[in-house]
């Protein structure tokens, strides 16, 4: 049972919080996981303004998906910074070129989930995880989120992202908060929940 977790991420947060759902998807027995970002569209130039070069080094090892991947796996867990209040364009374009597996219909019945970063604590994370979902129905994919079987989501001794919709985290307006230990639990969580929904599925 294979789970791709496809991420777009552009200071490093998404990628963090990538790799813990990919640490909850090695919990389940046979589950095998692979982590993927999508083609970048930004140029060299403005990313290099953005300071963002150095930070994507980190990640620059992981392999760029294409949209046949998407076919081979039985759960999908995609991962996107917020743009005001929706996915990056990165990840929208990414998702545009799926048109031929939408009119095969290659990915009906796969499990799908979501994951976001935002700048702040009310940036727009449950409304990104929430529209992106309209494109992953229009797939047919079976929409998975992270139950309040994981307690971190109701705490309130701290600030986190973090909804019924999926792990999210807060980076913090210049980009200097980095993923808490909560917020990564909670992708550990949605990691290992996807993965167990999906191996029933494929039984």
């Amino acid at each position: 049972m294979k789970v791709l977790v496809v991420f777009y991420s552009t200071y490093g947060h998404v990628y963090q919080m990538a790799q813990a759902m990919a640490e909850g998807v090695q919990q389940v027995n046979g589950a095998e996981v692979e982590l993927r970002r999508v083609p970048e569209t930004l140029p060299d130039g403005v990313l290099e303004k953005m300071g963002a070069v150095e930070a994507q080094q980190a990640f620059s090892h992981v392999p760029v998906c294409t949209v046949e991947e998407l076919a081979d796996a039985d759960a999908v867990i995609f991962g996107t910074p917020t743009r005001f209040g929706n996915m990056c364009g990165q990840m929208r374009q990414f998702l545009d070129a799926t048109g031929q597996l939408w009119a095969s219909g290659a990915l009906a019945g796969k499990v799908g989930s979501v994951f976001a970063s935002s700048a702040t604590q009310h940036g727009g994370q449950e409304s990104t995880i929430l529209s992106f979902h309209i494109s992953l129905l229009h797939h047919g994919f079976v929409i998975v989120g992270l139950p309040y079987a994981f307690q971190g989501q109701m705490r309130i001794d701290e600030v986190t992202g973090g909804s019924p919709y999926g792990a999210s985290t807060i980076a913090g307006g210049d980009g200097s908060r980095m993923p808490s230990e909560n917020e990564l639990d909670a992708a550990r969580f949605q990691g290992k929940h996807v993965a167990t929904i999906a191996s029933r599925l494929a039984g």
